[in-house]
C-alpha cells in the first residue's frame, strides 16, 4: 500500500530515519549519560538516581557479570522485578557487558517462570526478593547457575533502605520465605563489580538485545528476538513521528512496567532526551499512585484504558496538579471513547493512543502530539513502517477495507528463539510480519484496529467485533468496566455475551441491552449480560478476554457466577 499517512505528518516529520545511527544500544546510553550527568534520570520510592549514577552503577553491573561471573558476550541474563531503580542499572549493564536481557513476569508462576527461564537458557538471574520464593520452587528444572536478590529499596540511601525494607518484610510481610542457597545480595554484587575491570565488548547493531517473551495467547511463551537495531529503530520511529515537542524538562510517569516492552521503549525514548522517569512499583493501589504523581508536576504518563479509568474514578485523583501535563500515552489495549472524554475534560489533555506488538519492538503507529482530537484511530504508521491491510488470501485491500494488518520495517523482530516453525508462519520470505490483527487505513492514512482474529464473533454469518460494543457499553454512565467475547448458541452460531463491572450498583441488565439496541444492529447486541465484582487482566492491566472463554468453556455445575439471558 502507497505510504499515504506520510502526507497526514506533522511539519519536520521525517519519512524514514537511519536505524544504523548507532552501532548499539550501548552507544545510545553512553551518549546520553555523557550529554545528561547530573540530572535525574529515574525516581522511585522518592528517592532520585542521575544520569551520572546510573552510568556508575551500571558499569559495575556489566563488570560483575563480565568478570564476577565469567559470562560470555551473548548469554542470557533474565530480570524479574516491578519498576524499581535497580531496572535500569541491571538492564543497561546487561547490555554494556554484550548480554541479552529477558524480561520477566514477576507475577509469573513456577510453571511459567520455570518455561521462561529453561527456554531462554538464561544461566544468571537477578529477582526481587518479593518473588524469590516462586524461583525457589522453579529452579530445579532451569539452567541457571548463579542468582542476585535484591530488596525493593536497596539503591535507597539509609535509613530509607533499611527501614522501608524491613517494613515490607516484617510488617507488611510481602516477602514469602525463601530458601536459596548460594544467591548473592545485589549491592554486594556492585560493590565487588566497582573492583572490576569492564572490557567493552564489540557489539554489532544485528546482535541480539532482548529476549521479549510474548503473552503465550496462542500457546507456550515464546521469545520474539529483538536486536539492538530493532530497538533502536523504534526509538529514532517514535522521536521521529513524535518526539519534536519534547524537551530536556519532561517527567515522565511510567505506571506499566518496564519488563513490558511498550513501557520499556517508550522509557528510553524520554530518557535518551534528557528527561525524568518516575517509576511507578505499583500502579495497583490508586491512592499511593496518587500521593506520589501528585505534586511531582508531571509532563507525561503512560498507561492503559484500565488504569486511565481506575484515576478518574479515585476521588483524590483531582487533588493531582496536571497543569504540566502535555502527553498522555496508551498503548496496550483500545482506550475507549468514553474514558478518553473523561481523561481530557479532567486533565485537559489528550489520550494519544498508539499501536505495536512485542514482534515490533513495539510501536507500529501512534497519533502524533498535534492531534487535536482523539480520533479512535491508533495513529500514523511510524517513519520506515510499510502497512499491508490484506484479505483472507493475502490480497491487498485498498482504503477504508478492514483485513489483516500486514507490516514490515527496521523494528521488526528477528524471529521467535529457537522457533523457527512458529517464525514461518507470522514472517514472509520478503520480511512483512503477519500480526493476526484486524485494522484498516483510513482517508488519511490512519490506522483504525478493528479486532483481534481470535476475538471476532461470529453471529449468523456477520463478523462482531467485540471493540465496537464494549465501547458503546463502556459509554454508559453505570458501567465502569466492561469485556465481550462469543459464546456458543444453537440458533446462530456464537452469541454475544458481555461481563459488566458497575459503577452504578442499580444497574440492570435490561438497561445495557437498551442502551446497546439504541446504537447498534440487532446481531451485535448482547444476548447475556453478567455481573462481576472485577474482571481477569494482565500484569499490564489489559483485560484478558481469553480467561473469560476459558470460564465459559467449564461444566456449569463449576460456575458461580449469574447471568441473565435478555
Amino acid at each position: 500500500m502507497e505510504n499515504i499517512w506520510q502526507k497526514s505528518y506533522p511539519a519536520g516529520v521525517p519519512a524514514e530515519i537511519n536505524p544504523d545511527q548507532y552501532s548499539s544500544l550501548v552507544e545510545m546510553f553512553e551518549e546520553t549519560v555523557g550529554k545528561y550527568g547530573d540530572k535525574p534520570a529515574f525516581v522511585n520510592l522518592m528517592t532520585p538516581m542521575s544520569y551520572r549514577e546510573l552510568d556508575k552503577k551500571s558499569r559495575d553491573f556489566a563488570a560483575y557479570l563480565q568478570n564476577g561471573l565469567g559470562l560470555k558476550q551473548g548469554d542470557r541474563v533474565a530480570l524479574m522485578m516491578p519498576n524499581l531503580l535497580q531496572y535500569p542499572v541491571a538492564l543497561f549493564g546487561i547490555l554494556r557487558a554484550g548480554l541479552v536481557v529477558v524480561n520477566v513476569n514477576p507475577l509469573y508462576t513456577a510453571r511459567e517462570l520455570q518455561h521462561q527461564l529453561t527456554d531462554s537458557g538464561s544461566q544468571v538471574i537477578l529477582i526481587c526478593a518479593n518473588f524469590a520464593a516462586t524461583l525457589q520452587e522453579a529452579l530445579p528444572k532451569t539452567p541457571v547457575r548463579h542468582i542476585i536478590v535484591t530488596e525493593l529499596a536497596d539503591l535507597c540511601p539509609q535509613p530509607k533502605r533499611f527501614l522501608f525494607n524491613l517494613m515490607i518484610k516484617h510488617v507488611k510481610k510481602m516477602v514469602p520465605p525463601y530458601h536459596l542457597p548460594g544467591a548473592k545480595k545485589l549491592n554486594a554484587v556492585l560493590a565487588i563489580g566497582a573492583k572490576l575491570p569492564l572490557s567493552k565488548p564489540k557489539i554489532k547493531n544485528g546482535d541480539l538485545a532482548f529476549l521479549q517473551y510474548t503473552g503465550g495467547t496462542t500457546g507456550l511463551s515464546k521469545g520474539a528476538m529483538l536486536t539492538h537495531r530493532n530497538v533502536i529503530a523504534n526509538i529514532l520511529q517514535v522521536t521521529g513521528l513524535a518526539g519534536a515537542a519534547m524537551t530536556a524538562d519532561e517527567v515522565l510517569v511510567t505506571a506499566l512496567p518496564l519488563y513490558h516492552v511498550f513501557a520499556l521503549v517508550a522509557s528510553v525514548m524520554f530518557f535518551t532526551r534528557g528527561g525524568t522517569n518516575i517509576l511507578i512499583t505499583n500502579p495497583r493501589d490508586p491512592e499511593m499512585f496518587i500521593k506520589v504523581i501528585k505534586d511531582a508536576g508531571f509532563t507525561a504518563i503512560l498507561g492503559v484504558n484500565t488504569l486511565f479509568n481506575s484515576l478518574l474514578n479515585s476521588p483524590s485523583f483531582k487533588s493531582v496538579n496536571v497543569s504540566r501535563l502535555r502527553f498522555t500515552l496508551s498503548g496496550g489495549m483500545a482506550t475507549q471513547p468514553s474514558v478518553a472524554e473523561r481523561w481530557q475534560k479532567e486533565t485537559g489533555c489528550l489520550i494519544l493512543e498508539g499501536y505495536g506488538l512485542t514482534e515490533t519492538s513495539p510501536v507500529v503507529s501512534v497519533n502524533p502530539p498535534e492531534t487535536p482530537t482523539f480520533t479512535g484511530t491508533v495513529g500514523l504508521p511510524v517513519p520506515s513502517m510499510e502497512i499491508s491491510i490484506r484479505d483472507e488470501n493475502g490480497k491487498e485491500l485498498g482504503l477504508n477495507e478492514p483485513g489483516e494488518i500486514c507490516v514490515r520495517g527496521p523494528n521488526v523482530m528477528k524471529g521467535y528463539w529457537q522457533r523457527p516453525d512458529e517464525s514461518k508462519k507470522v514472517l514472509t520470505e520478503d520480511g512483512w510480519l503477519l500480526t493476526g490483527d484486524v485494522g484498516q487505513i483510513e482517508d488519511d492514512g490512519r490506522l483504525r484496529i478493528v479486532d483481534r482474529k481470535k476475538d471476532m464473533i461470529l453471529v449468523s454469518g456477520f463478523n462482531v467485533y467485540p471493540n465496537e460494543i464494549e465501547n458503546i457499553i463502556a459509554a454508559h454512565p453505570g458501567v465502569l468496566e466492561v469485556a465481550v467475547i462469543g459464546v456458543p448458541a444453537d440458533a446462530t452460531g456464537e452469541a454475544v455475551k458481555a461481563f459488566v463491572v458497575k459503577k452504578d450498583p442499580a444497574l440492570t441488565e435490561k438497561q445495557i441491552i437498551e442502551h446497546c439496541r439504541k446504537q447498534m444492529t440487532a446481531y451485535k447486541v448482547p444476548r447475556l449480560v453478567e455481573f462481576r465484582n472485577d474482571l481477569p487482566k494482565s500484569n499490564v492491566g489489559k483485560i484478558l478476554r481469553k480467561e473469560l472463554r476459558v470460564e465459559v468453556a467449564k461444566p456449569a455445575s463449576t460456575k458461580d457466577s449469574e447471568s441473565a439471558t435478555v
